[in-house]
């Protein structure tokens, strides 16, 4: 069992997906206390009342992340409960979709300030937290394999992925001095309920699952649980001194060349 016993957490986008998986693992392994946080007040009570059930203390707190103020609240909520935070991850991102062509000003700055100052602005009033408390904290930020490149209508939100890469890295490096640990992870394609409405819109089949986990190496996508247990580990003690880390986590390797599926001339 990767231990956090008794660390207090603040897991954005957790009222579903990836970042409501984080929050049952934290718990299941002995939390002293998670954050729970996002738009949808019901399914946040509800997951609330999931991580209380596994004897974890929690607090629900409604935020919108495209708003700085109400990014701050969340760790203001989090100070004001425990009095410390050893932990933030930083799950909730927009993931809609958007071409070249067709990406406004508006959609740009929108995902740009909910998948980049979003993160930027928690981590900077965690850590405030983390060095009044003399706390060798740990964060993780959830990446993108799209952070590299993308596919073409993911072009604002490749390029946030790729932003918060680097914002990780850089953090990474300030905040060694204070053994501060932040690391990210680079998903692959996983199967979420948000995923599901993205694919939805975008017209796909009502099987697209069962087509993409057919044509997957290991016959699968990531799931929300692989992403936690990860997660886990790198908020736990185990994980060290990692820091600076940006994990590819995709059943496809990246940098193989030719690319699976393609002809060369």
């Amino acid at each position: 069992m990767t231990c956090v016993k008794d660390k207090v957490i603040i897991i954005t986008g957790s009222t579903s997906g990836v970042g409501e998986s984080c929050a049952l693992e934290a718990a299941k392994n002995g939390a002293g206390g998670i954050v729970i946080t996002g738009r949808d007040t019901q399914r946040g009570e509800a997951v609330k009342t999931a991580v209380e059930a596994l004897g974890t203390d929690a607090i629900f707190v409604a935020a919108e992340l495209a708003d700085p103020e109400q990014c701050r609240n969340i760790v203001t909520q989090c100070d004001a409960k425990w009095g410390r935070v050893d932990g933030l991850v930083n799950s909730a991102a927009d993931t809609n979709r958007g071409t070249l062509e067709t990406t406004t000003v508006e959609f740009w700055d929108y995902q740009m300030n909910v998948n980049v100052r979003a993160p930027f602005l928690l981590t900077q009033e965690c850590v405030k937290i983390m060095q009044r408390e003399k706390i060798a904290g740990s964060i993780v930020n959830i990446l993108s394999v799209a952070g590299f490149c993308g596919m073409d209508i993911l072009c604002s939100y490749s390029t946030t992925k790729g932003a918060l890469r680097t914002l990780t890295k850089n953090n990474a490096h300030a905040l060694r001095r204070h053994q501060i640990r932040v690391n990210g992870i680079n998903l692959g394609w996983t199967d979420t309920p948000k995923e599901h409405v993205v694919q939805q819109a975008q017209g796909s089949p009502k099987d697209w699952l069962e087509t993409a986990e057919a044509a997957s190496p290991f016959g699968r996508l990531l799931k929300p649980d692989d992403v936690a247990k990860l997660v886990n580990y790198l908020l736990s003690d185990d994980s060290g001194i990692l820091t600076g880390s940006c994990i590819d986590y995709s059943q496809r390797v990246l940098g193989v060349f030719p690319p699976e599926n393609v002809v060369l001339d």
